[in-house]
């Protein structure tokens, strides 16, 4: 098949493409705009395959996805275009209401009038896959306010964001339901908990922590470090988002997350003791920590609860915690300059010159 990925150079959206291309037989057209946080070369390694195109495209812009539609013909659709750091929605939420509410409309108005004009046969095979986060459930009771077994997100919890993040999150996911009500759109949506894993873009937790003890800066920890995520590896996601893709059932929902509850400082920690073991320093990596005031609104714990998709589709994470934060430290070690690169931009220039 032939699968059209929405925000393809970005930290999800490329890991999804390089297990599309490297584990399946499936081709894949990438639309992206290239915003900060998209970087081409987390593509690299698949960007001369027969079976890889890039399109750089911004969803806003439905003339140029009718073109992208029309001229690849894809037989299914992976939406993860969307604007994504809970920071900057605070600081600035115009462009996360732009893009995750007004570029999923424009996409899903693309896409349906592409599906309608196809036959019969192929109308019936196509899918459109939704990529949404817990976040957009608020959050749960913490283990430091309530005793006992603590609940989990499932597919049937209530909306209840926090942020404008979230908010234009289960703005996007809504109307993708809706889509599938009204017009009995083939759409399937998917929430998933924090990703972590190589090519993430170093304003993120994980990244952030790593690079910043590499540098001798300070490790900013929001409020006492307490709050808890579910911690996902980008790999055993992608593997996870192919599979709904290909065989989950439309109109559902699944939710995926990585059977990891970790309170922020637990992960930081964690970073700061790999670090202290592989690039010794001469004082503990965990002396730089520093806590700092807590972020507006900020939810104290999300929790997954994953069992749909292990029943329906077989599917579990690979990594636990200990082995995927390992890996993602190694892989930060060997590949400074490739953090450096995509916070200057300098290979999106090298690349496509000042289209960028």
């Amino acid at each position: 098949m032939k699968i059209l990925v929405t925000g393809g150079a970005g930290f999800i959206g490329s890991a999804v493409i390089r297990h599309l291309i490297k584990s399946t037989e499936h081709s894949v057209v990438n639309v992206d705009k290239l915003t900060y946080a998209g970087n081409l070369e987390s593509l690299e390694s698949v960007s001369n395959d027969e079976r890889y195109i890039f399109e750089q495209v911004d969803i806003c812009d439905a003339q140029e996805l009718k073109r992208v539609f029309n001229e690849h013909g894809p037989d299914i659709i992976m939406h993860l275009a969307a604007e994504s750091h809970v920071d900057r929605s605070i600081d600035g939420p115009g462009e996360f209401m732009q893009t995750n509410i007004m570029g999923t409309y424009t996409l899903l108005e693309q896409a349906r009038a592409y599906w309608q004009n196809l036959a019969s046969d192929r109308q019936s095979q196509f899918r459109f896959h939704h990529i949404s986060t817990d976040e957009v459930y608020g959050d749960l009771p913490h283990p430091d306010e309530q005793e006992g077994e603590l609940p989990l997100f499932t597919e049937t919890t209530p909306y209840a964001p926090s942020s404008p993040y979230s908010a234009s999150k289960a703005s996007s996911d809504h109307l993708v339901r809706a889509w599938r009500r009204t017009y009995n759109f083939p759409a399937i949506v998917t929430n998933c908990s924090n990703n972590y894993g190589p090519y993430h873009f170093p304003e993120k937790l994980v990244p952030l922590m790593i690079l910043n003890a590499l540098e001798g800066k300070p490790l900013p920890v929001y409020g006492k470090g307490n709050q808890i995520r579910d911690w996902l590896y980008v790999e055993d996601h992608a593997r996870a988002l192919t599979l709904v893709a290909t065989k989950g059932k439309v109109g559902e929902t699944y939710n995926i997350g990585g059977h990891n509850e970790k309170q922020n400082i637990e992960v930081v920690k964690t970073i700061c003791n790999i670090l202290d073991e592989l690039v010794p320093a001469e004082n503990s990596y965990k002396e730089l920590i520093s806590y700092v005031e807590d972020r507006p609104g900020h939810d104290m714990r999300y929790a997954i609860d994953a069992t749909k998709i292990k029943q329906d589709l077989d599917w579990i994470p690979e990594e636990t915690f200990e082995s995927g934060i390992r890996k993602t430290v190694q892989w930060y070690l060997d590949n400074q300059s490739w953090c450096q690169r995509v916070q200057d931009g300098s290979y999106q220039r090298e690349r496509l010159g000042s289209k960028s």
